[in-house]
C-alpha cells in the first residue's frame, strides 16, 4: 500500500504533460508566432514613431520600470506602485483598469474599498493580465492584439539609457485573434511585464503599439505629433500615449470634446462613446506659480498643490468625463493618479450624484493608505465670499479638486482629515 502511495503522483504530472500536449494544436491556431527581424529602416521608423528623432534614448527609469503591485492583502493591495518619470502615465492608466476590473468586471458579491485590500498575489495577477489584455484589445481595434516579450538574455542597460532599436532586437511578437487567448497568454508569461529587469513598461509599449500596428499609429499622429517627450534627459507621455491607452487610438487630439475623422468600423471606443475608464484632467494656467500653505488653514492653500478654484479646465470630452463606471484616470499638471468609486449607480442615477463617497490612488510609495473623498454637490460655500476674484489666493484648491469640479461643476470636496496631496 505505502509503494502505491509513493507512486502516485506520477500518473498526474503524467496527465498533465499529455493535456500540454494535446493543446498545442489548439495554440497554434490561436496564435502566430513569429520572430521579429526588424531591418534597420524599421528600427528607425520605429525610433522616429516614439520620438521624432533618431538620437533620443530610453533613460534608467523607463528601463526598470514594470507593473509591481503593493504587498497582497494590504491597504493597496490593488494598487501598482508608482514608477519614476514618465513611466507614471502608462503605470496609472493601467491602474484605472485594474480597478475596473476587481471592483465591476469579475463576480463579486458587492463592491467596496476593503474587498480591494483583501486582493492576494494570486488575484494581482490576474488583474493586471486582464488590463493589460483589455487595452492591446482595445488598440487592435477589437479584434485582435500583440503581445511582445523577451526572449533572448537582455543585458544591463546602459547608464545613459538605450534606443528603441536595441530592445527591439530582442523581442518576439505574439499576435492573438481571441482577448481570451491573449488574456490566458499574458497570464501565464506575466512575470515578463512583473518581474525586475523585463523593462515590462516597455514591453507593454511595445504591445501598444504593434497591436494598433505602426501604420495606422503613424496616421493618428500625423506627420509632426511624436508619442514620447524627451526633454533634458525626462523622457514624458504626450496626450496621444494616453488617447491609445484609454480609446485605443493614437490621435494627439483623442481625448478632447471632438469626433477624430476616420473612427468608424473596428475602431475602439473613441471621444463621442463612453468607455470603461474615464479621464479628468486639471492644469495650472501658464506662469502660476504654486502656493504653499501651513496645516490646519480653511480649504485655502494646501500642501503647495492649490490652483485657482474657477479658471478654465483644459476641455476633455463629455464621455470621458462620464465613463460606463466610475474609474477615471487623471492628469492633474503632469501628474498622474485614479480616482474612482465603489457605487456602479454613480453614473447611471442622478439621486446618486448629491452626496456620494470617491477614492484617490496615487501609487506613491509613501501613501499607505487610498485617500477617501466625499463629493457633495449641493453644498455652494463659495458663495459666502463673492467679492473675491475667480483667480485670487483666497479661492486656491488642490489640482484633484479641481478636475473633480470639471464633471461636477462647483462641487466641494471633503478629504476626511487627510492633508491633499495632489
Amino acid at each position: 500500500m505505502s509503494g502505491r502511495g509513493a507512486e502516485h503522483p506520477a500518473p498526474t504530472e503524467l496527465e498533465e504533460i499529455t493535456s500540454r500536449i494535446s493543446d498545442l494544436s489548439k495554440w497554434r491556431e490561436i496564435f502566430n508566432f513569429r520572430g521579429l527581424e526588424i531591418n534597420s529602416t524599421t528600427h528607425q521608423g520605429l525610433q522616429q514613431l516614439l520620438f521624432r528623432n533618431t538620437t533620443s534614448l530610453f533613460g534608467w527609469e523607463w528601463a526598470a520600470a514594470n507593473f509591481s503591485f503593493h504587498p497582497a492583502h494590504s491597504n493597496l493591495a490593488y494598487a501598482l506602485q508608482a514608477g519614476k518619470g514618465g513611466t507614471r502615465a502608462i503605470l496609472a492608466a493601467v491602474q484605472a483598469h485594474i480597478i475596473t476590473y476587481l471592483l465591476f468586471t469579475r463576480d463579486t458579491e458587492r463592491t467596496h474599498l476593503e474587498r480591494l485590500c483583501r486582493v492576494g498575489r494570486r488575484e494581482q495577477g490576474q488583474a493586471l493580465a486582464t488590463a493589460l489584455a483589455e487595452t492591446l484589445w482595445a488598440a487592435g481595434g477589437g479584434d485582435r492584439a500583440v503581445v511582445c516579450l523577451v526572449t533572448a538574455p537582455v543585458t544591463a542597460t546602459p547608464p545613459e539609457g538605450f534606443r528603441a532599436s536595441s530592445f527591439t532586437e530582442k523581442i518576439r511578437l505574439f499576435e492573438f485573434s481571441e482577448k481570451a487567448a491573449a488574456q490566458e497568454f499574458i497570464s501565464d508569461h506575466i512575470n515578463c511585464f512583473e518581474g525586475e529587469g523585463n523593462h515590462g513598461v516597455i514591453l507593454f509599449l511595445f504591445s501598444l503599439l504593434f497591436s494598433r500596428t505602426l501604420e495606422r499609429v503613424q496616421e493618428d499622429l500625423g506627420d509632426t505629433a511624436p508619442l514620447l517627450n524627451a526633454s533634458s534627459g525626462n523622457v514624458t507621455c504626450t496626450e496621444a500615449v494616453l488617447s491609445l491607452l484609454l480609446t485605443g487610438r493614437a490621435s494627439p487630439r483623442g481625448l478632447g470634446g471632438h469626433r477624430e475623422p476616420g473612427a468608424g468600423r473596428g475602431e475602439a471606443a473613441g471621444p463621442g462613446q463612453r468607455g470603461p475608464v474615464g479621464f479628468l484632467r486639471w492644469e495650472r494656467a501658464p506662469g502660476q506659480r504654486q502656493v504653499r500653505g501651513t496645516q490646519g488653514q480653511r480649504d485655502t492653500r494646501t500642501a503647495g498643490l492649490a490652483v485657482p478654484l474657477q479658471c478654465p479646465p483644459a476641455q476633455v470630452s463629455p464621455a470621458l468625463r462620464s465613463p460606463r463606471v466610475p474609474v477615471w484616470l487623471c492628469s492633474l499638471s503632469g501628474r498622474h493618479g485614479v480616482l474612482f468609486g465603489t457605487d456602479c449607480r454613480l453614473l447611471s442615477d442622478w439621486k446618486s450624484e448629491r452626496l456620494f463617497q470617491l477614492y484617490f490612488c496615487s501609487g506613491q510609495q509613501e501613501r499607505t493608505r487610498t485617500a477617501h473623498l466625499t463629493v457633495d454637490t449641493h453644498s455652494h460655500h463659495w458663495e459666502e465670499a463673492p467679492r473675491e476674484g475667480p483667480c485670487s489666493p483666497g479661492q486656491r484648491r488642490p489640482a484633484l479638486e479641481m478636475a473633480i469640479r470639471t464633471r461636477w461643476a462647483g462641487a466641494t470636496v471633503s478629504w476626511n482629515g487627510t492633508d491633499p496631496f495632489f
